[in-house]
């Protein structure tokens, strides 16, 4: 795909049409990328015995037509082209309405420590596993009171279940 993790995209088409962001996200084998601030939507979460209701806004992802990398030059949308290196064979992305080579945003991932210490490398490796992309990310921060085998609100649902059953079963 032509649009990388932290480029500066304005949108085309859409609700937003015109908004500019960067990406914070590329899901190549959908072809969507998720754009901070853009395609806003909410997840209602409803309400549990440990927690109260919640509305949580997040960025939908977004189809990558529908967005176009800002030239570095001009500061307007441009498509993307690529340009190997004759030296050293290397593929580079260029602007193709001034030319300009498109250089790779740092992002928060790729960016070291200046310090250079080992430990902090460690932690954040360590900090990664807690944030699962298994789980929804809607229930990420809703299950911070959850046990570890998860079993917060499954048991309590089952026996609901089974009362529910009984009464019916005495009521006729």
């Amino acid at each position: 795909m032509k649009i990388h993790t932290g480029d500066i995209v304005v949108i085309n088409t859409g609700k937003d049409k015109g908004k500019q962001g960067t990406v914070t996200r590329v899901l190549e084998t959908k072809n969507r990328v998720v754009v901070e601030g853009i395609n806003m939507r909410i997840r209602h979460i409803k309400k549990t015995q440990q927690a109260a209701g919640q509305r949580i806004s997040y960025e939908a992802s977004i189809h990558a037509s529908n967005v176009q990398i800002i030239d570095p030059k001009t500061k307007k949308p441009t498509r993307i082209g690529y340009k190997v290196d004759e030296k050293t064979g290397k593929k580079t992305r260029i602007a193709k309405a001034s030319g300009e080579v498109i250089v790779k945003a740092v992002t928060k991932a790729a960016k070291t420590p200046k310090d250079g210490s080992p430990a902090k490398e460690s932690k954040k490796t360590s900090e990664k596993p807690a944030t699962s992309g298994k789980t929804p990310f809607w229930k990420r921060g809703a299950d911070a009171g959850a046990g570890a085998d998860g079993s917060s609100s499954t048991g309590s649902g089952a026996g609901s279940n089974v009362i529910q059953t009984a009464h019916r079963a005495q009521g006729g």
